[in-house]
């Protein structure tokens, strides 16, 4: 890890404090710390692994900032908990033996769907809507399916996971995104841990980059109990479409 320089790795963490700003408001902080990891040097594999370490200081920052705020009741989402960790961890041995062709396929048009959601529905307010399925099918096919994604992906988790509070159980802005950012520190967690296991966590870069992570998600976090939905929307359909323009650059060939 010679070629890190602290110039490189404090240019890194002020990227991390960035992207955990915009990850605790609406996900995709990914968008930032992945590409700029890649352009730093790490091969894709320790990339993903160092963004797992750093991503996982974020999401707990923001988590811990909604629990002391009363957002979110561990007790309550606990199913959902177990079914993301199992989802994720699941996910994160998959992608060690899968290609992403198929994936890569589907990914744009989901958040180009989340995208136009958020765009056209009236849901995405501070105000609670209607419950369309319970606590334990939301955290089977939500909890279990989007960790999976996490662990496998990644791009656009805490935005798929808002788009399922608000459209599935009908809560507001502010208790989704704080919900979900438990649900995302559970499933960066799980990955992290097999990433560990795997050897491929770069320490040297991803523990300082978690302090700007940590940082920028507790931000994030007040600015979500502050504002609300007037930022969580249009932060969610911002992310939706620049993670879709992303994913399209990157993957048009295999779309064709």
């Amino acid at each position: 890890m010679d070629a890190f320089t602290l110039d490189v790795i404090a240019l890194l963490s002020l990227v991390a404090l960035v992207a955990g700003f915009v990850d605790a408001i609406a996900g995709g902080g990914g968008l930032l710390t992945v590409p700029a990891l890649l352009t730093a040097g790490l091969p894709p594999a320790q990339a993903l692994a160092t963004n797992k370490l750093q991503g996982s200081f974020g999401s707990l920052a923001a988590a811990l900032h909604f629990l002391r705020e009363g957002y979110v009741s561990l007790r309550e989402m606990r199913l959902a908990i177990l079914c993301t960790f199992i989802g994720a961890g699941l996910g994160a041995v998959a992608v060690q033996v899968l290609a992403h062709g198929v994936l890569a396929r589907v990914v744009p048009v989901l958040l180009i769907l989340a995208a136009l959601y958020f765009v056209f529905s009236p849901r995405v307010s501070d105000v609670h809507g209607e419950r369309r399925i319970g606590d334990a099918a939301f955290a089977l096919l939500i909890g279990g399916s989007v960790g999976f994604y996490d662990g496998f992906f990644g791009p656009g988790t805490g935005s798929f996971f808002v788009l399922g509070y608000i459209g599935l159980l009908g809560l507001s802005a502010r208790v989704a995104t704080a919900r979900t950012k438990v649900l995302n520190f559970t499933s960066n967690f799980a990955a992290l841990l097999f990433f560990i296991a795997g050897g491929k966590v770069v320490w040297a870069v991803g523990l300082p980059m978690a302090v700007g992570q940590f940082i920028g998600g507790r931000l994030g976090a007040g600015v979500v109990i502050g504002a609300g939905a007037r930022v969580v929307k249009p932060m969610l359909v911002a992310v939706s479409l620049l993670l879709t323009v992303k994913v399209l650059l990157e993957n048009g060939g295999a779309l064709l």
